[in-house]
């Protein structure tokens, strides 16, 4: 009766076993990125206003390049790019301090309603055969001045950048000014590093094509929002289309974070009927726009999957705030960029994160006229003969020569 051994696989001749086992490899890693997010969550005051005022220059950078092709003297096309940015930084945290203000003057005085509201529906529900404590929790639970202070911290949370105004300032300055050599260096990096230079291209038209587009129509959103419930009338309604038009950067859950506190005003305004013609109105408008128009202009931009732009509006909120879930998917974008699109090895980590895995990534934009190129690295006379095929040999060069020299005898 003969018995099979198992042998052991032994290494090819002449290929060395690594020195680390996989599995440490990987457990090294996960202790070292557990490691890293405590960091950035420590310093999340400091990455959050880098990365948005990194994000706003990347996006608004083109004005200079097209005025820059009108003829526009540099020092003239960057002062343009600094006032627009301040512009729009400054109208948007002024146009929420005046909503937080307005917000604060006029919720009060519908703590009545809202009161009288909640003891009708308890005495329902004891009708239902609850008993009083859950009816006591639940009255805990929809306390509007709890409700008051959640809104409140979610408008407070962006607006808390005005606490570090004139670092963020600051900081748009000084990136807004060194925006004119962004092509200049990367010519530099796709010298020896073109694979990088290619990701961080693609990473900025990305990031730009999805920041105006998500603007565009947020701005759309938030009219017609506002329009909507002045028509209602729902108190505050530009305070909620303001509301509606930060929410739009928020992907998949924005929409639900836009609508619940109008809803729950026009609850105490007007009655449940009202609450639900404002939660139908903005479903019709957002879905048509959110959900059927802008996907169309954004196309492969992103190339996100669903989930994974879910995870990381989860994880990027968890680790910068409220701003980290605003910026989830230009940040996402920037990890995918660095650590994916630079690395040809893992291009199945690629295949797993874009919604459509066959999928080629967009052309990035091309550069700036006035950036200075880069020199090729000289080559050799024999590469220059077999790149350029209209090239002659130095033999028939020399034959060319040696006939144009020599004169012809009559």
């Amino acid at each position: 009766m003969s018995s099979s051994t198992v042998v052991p696989r032994r290494p090819a001749p002449g290929s060395r076993a690594p020195l680390v086992p996989r599995t440490l490899v990987i457990l090294l890693g996960a202790a070292s990125m557990v490691i890293v997010l405590t960091g950035a969550r420590a310093v999340a005051w400091l990455i959050g206003p880098a990365a948005l005022a990194l994000i706003i220059v990347i996006a608004i950078a083109p004005l200079r390049t097209r005025l820059h092709r009108l003829g526009w003297p540099g020092w003239a096309s960057t002062l343009v790019l600094v006032v627009a940015i301040y512009a729009i930084m400054i109208g948007l945290a002024l146009g929420i301090i005046v909503s937080i203000a307005q917000l604060a003057t006029e919720l009060p005085r519908y703590t009545g309603q809202a009161t009288a509201m909640l003891h009708s529906s308890s005495a329902r529900l004891a009708e239902l055969g609850i008993g009083p404590e859950q009816i006591a929790a639940a009255r805990e639970s929809l306390d509007p001045g709890k409700v008051a202070a959640l809104l409140g911290s979610l408008l407070s949370s962006v607006a808390g950048l005005a606490s570090n105004l004139v670092f963020l300032l600051a900081l748009l300055l000084f990136l807004a000014l060194e925006a004119s050599g962004a092509g200049e260096r990367l010519a530099s990096i796709a010298v020896d590093r073109e694979p990088v230079a290619d990701a961080l291209q693609r990473f900025a038209h990305g990031s730009r094509q999805y920041l105006i587009v998500t603007t565009v129509f947020g701005l759309i959103v938030a009219v017609l929002d506002t329009i909507a419930l002045a028509l209602l009338g729902v108190p505050l309604a530009v305070t909620w289309g303001l509301l509606a038009f930060i929410t739009n950067y928020i992907p998949n859950v924005g929409f639900v974070i836009g609508v619940v506190p109008p809803a729950l005003l026009a609850l105490f305004v007007g009655g449940p009927g009202l609450a639900v013609t404002v939660i139908v109105v903005y479903m019709v408008l957002n879905f048509v726009v959110q959900s059927l128009i802008q996907p169309r202009f954004i196309g492969d931009a992103v190339g996100l999957s669903v989930t994974v732009t879910f995870v990381s509006l989860m994880f990027w909120a968890w680790l910068l705030g409220a701003l980290g879930a605003i910026l989830a998917v230009p940040l996402t974008l920037f990890c995918k960029a660095v650590l994916v699109d630079i690395d040809p090895r893992v291009g199945w980590a690629d295949a797993l994160l874009r919604s459509t895995p066959g999928a080629t990534e967009p052309d990035h934009e091309p550069a700036e006229p006035d950036q200075r190129t880069v020199a090729p690295r000289d080559r050799t006379s024999s590469e220059l003969t077999t790149a350029d095929p209209t090239s002659s040999s130095p033999s028939t060069s020399s034959q060319e020569s040696t006939a144009t020299a020599t004169p012809t005898v009559p």
